[in-house]
């Protein structure tokens, strides 16, 4: 079986594709609601000063809002419709994994299966419109008294009320679009919002970059060595996210009547960063918190002291941001791969791991190894995420050729990918399948 599993994977080619209807629907699906995304990010709130907005990037640039507006596609810089993205919901969502950790009655939603799992997603919408109208009167707020706006004739309460509905609806919007992605197209809907604002960004970072070239700015040897050092950091990145500890599992020989079934061995795969680029994600969200509290202080107070704080290049923002990225690591880990329910799993179905006793022992061993693996992997993060900052401080690169964007662009990529591997092999299965029975009935 599993060397026709593997032949079937060597002739998964064009023809495969060809005939897969399902897949090219979804993928057409999902490079349509991508297009959608991309038209929105460039429809201007209404009322906006347009000099004075380009003003007010040009002070913010290099701080922590042009990450997000990296991020955002450019929508935060153009203070599009979609300027808030999605942020707001990655931060509900945040917030609502973390209380079904520590709070009981979500905790046992959690287990009660799909129906637990719908209603925690509602609360994470609900809590998504909370937060979005949060940010969003935050941002109206900090644009009037950044004299960002509005156009004279309109009137400070208009646009505040304005820039709330358009903005909060931009965002639960993007929040249905990505779920609609996830369902209905090829991927990880909300991960794949955030690749198309990067993909998007990049040409125009490299053209900057070669101008700065030609100004003198930057030498030629330093942009060479910069691609040099984003091939390197692509290539270390895929073979970190393919990276993988494997554990031996043995399953014990049973005889049914005259025949004796298992005696087999496997094992159970353990990826180095379990966490994917979620850490890097949540953590950059939850730095947006700071700039949102200042719009309402203003240029003065303690809550714009803390958004200068932790600006790029700040040691509060470097210090924060890796604390939460190794946080977040270690939190989303714990919540993709359960020792204690493996350990039940194995032991239910007869397996276990050679040397190690079933039950709470291999239980222990599992998160020893999780552990492990799991430190190298949020270390690696922080390495990769703080890349830019450097580069940034030590020759004021754009902020889009850093190791963040890179780490997100590749890690959704590998996964779009394999997820149109599996489709390609689930669809010449299929195939193989109507031919068996086809051959049968003759």
């Amino acid at each position: 079986m599993s060397s026709a599993a593997e032949q079937l994977a060597a002739n998964v080619n064009m023809s495969a594709f060809k005939k897969a209807d399902v897949l090219k629907q979804r993928l057409w699906f999902t490079l349509i609601a991508l297009v959608v995304y991309r038209f929105g990010s460039h429809i201007p709130l209404p009322g906006i000063n347009p000099e004075a907005l380009a003003d007010l990037t040009k002070t913010h640039s290099g701080g922590i809002l042009a990450m997000f507006d990296m991020l955002g596609g450019g929508a935060l810089g153009r203070m599009a419709i979609f300027a808030l993205n999605i942020f707001p919901y990655i931060s509900a969502s945040i917030i609502m994994q973390l209380m079904t950790a520590i709070y009981p009655p979500l905790e046992a939603m959690k287990k009660e299966g799909e129906s637990g799992r719908k209603k925690i997603n509602q609360y994470t919408r609900y809590l998504t419109l909370i937060l979005a109208t949060v940010q969003a009167y935050a941002m109206a707020v900090g644009l009037q008294k950044a004299s960002a706006i509005p156009i004279t004739y309109m009137n400070p309460f208009l646009f505040e009320i304005t820039a709330v509905v358009t903005l909060v609806g931009g965002t639960l919007f993007l929040m249905w679009l990505g779920e609609q992605i996830t369902a209905r197209g090829i991927g990880n809907g909300i991960s794949l919002i955030i690749f198309a604002g990067i993909v998007a960004n990049l040409p125009a970072a490299i053209i900057k970059t070669l101008q700065m070239g030609q100004t003198g700015d930057l030498s030629p040897l330093l942009i060479l060595s910069v691609l040099i050092l984003c091939a390197a950091v692509i290539a270390f990145i895929v073979f970190i996210e393919r990276a993988q500890r494997r554990v031996i599992v043995q399953y014990p020989k049973r005889q049914h009547g005259n025949k004796m079934f298992g005696g087999e061995n496997s094992h159970l795969p353990l990826k180095l960063n379990s966490s994917g680029v979620i850490p890097p994600i949540f953590a950059s969200s939850l730095l947006l918190l700071p700039v949102t509290l200042s719009g309402f202080g203003g240029s003065d107070g303690w809550m714009a002291n803390a958004a200068y704080h932790f600006s790029h290049g700040r040691p509060g923002y470097m210090i924060a941001y890796a604390a939460l990225i190794i946080f977040f690591a270690f939190f989303y880990t714990s919540i993709v791969f359960n020792p204690e329910e493996t350990s039940d799993n194995l032991k239910k179905s007869g397996g276990f791991v050679p040397g190690i006793r079933p039950g709470k022992n291999t239980a222990d061993h599992f998160d020893y190894l999780l552990t492990r693996l799991t430190m190298v992997g949020s270390l690696y993060l922080v390495a990769i995420c703080l890349l830019p900052e450097f580069l940034m401080g030590k020759f004021s690169l754009p902020f889009y050729l850093g190791g963040t964007s890179l780490l997100i662009v590749v890690s959704v990529t590998m996964d779009t990918v394999a997820q149109v591997h599996s489709h390609l092999m689930a669809h010449q299965y299929e195939g193989l399948i109507k031919k068996s029975k086809g051959k049968r009935r003759r």
